[in-house]
């Protein structure tokens, strides 16, 4: 009689659709959180990177079109004119570097080169660029250019998997504008 009565109960409970809705919304709706979640956090890595860029490009502008020599205190605002871009108080580092080639050795060499921020960044020297052939473009004889690199830590609103201790790196070339050389002044 007990099993006849667990069995009437059981196929009573089968049929009945109350509380469905229940059951699929709580099933759903982690994964429809974390579906924004990520979709949020993965446009905000592309806005945070690209705004880096742009301020990138703005200080390579800058350095490119110089015709008198740059001090420390020119690279101390250009990094305060970075941060003003990225307007996000975030942890960032600036690397400006003028780089030569000479044709007859077909190789580079650093001119001079700065870092501003904290960071792992640290200053080029001529044998990290030497034989760069595959990361810097074709250059003439004595010609000289303007690379800037900025890194920062990126700082995730959700831990949604991909962020955790993520780095933004950007790198910007470009060839002095209105002088044929950019030279470092230590005054």
């Amino acid at each position: 009689m007990a099993c006849i009565r667990i069995k009437t109960w059981l196929n009573r409970f089968r049929r009945q659709e109350r509380g469905s809705v229940t059951v699929e919304a709580i099933i759903t709706l982690p994964l429809l959180i974390w579906g924004v979640g990520m979709t949020y956090e993965f446009f905000e890595v592309h806005r945070y990177k690209s705004t880096r860029d742009k301020a990138a490009y703005t200080i390579a502008d800058m350095v490119s079109r110089e015709m008198l020599p740059i001090n420390a205190t020119y690279i101390n605002n250009a990094k305060t004119v970075f941060d003003t871009i990225t307007n996000d108080n975030g942890n960032d580092a600036l690397r400006v570097t003028i780089i030569k080639y000479d044709e007859d050795e077909d190789e580079y060499s650093v001119k001079w080169s700065e870092v501003r921020g904290p960071t792992k960044l640290s200053k080029l020297t001529t044998a990290d660029v030497k034989d760069a052939h595959a990361t810097l473009p074709a250059m003439r004889d004595g010609e000289e250019l303007v690379v800037v690199e900025s890194l920062s830590d990126y700082p995730a609103r959700f831990d949604v998997g991909f962020t955790d201790g993520m780095q933004v790196a950007t790198r910007v070339t470009t060839i002095p504008r209105f002088a044929p050389q950019i030279n470092w002044s230590n005054s």
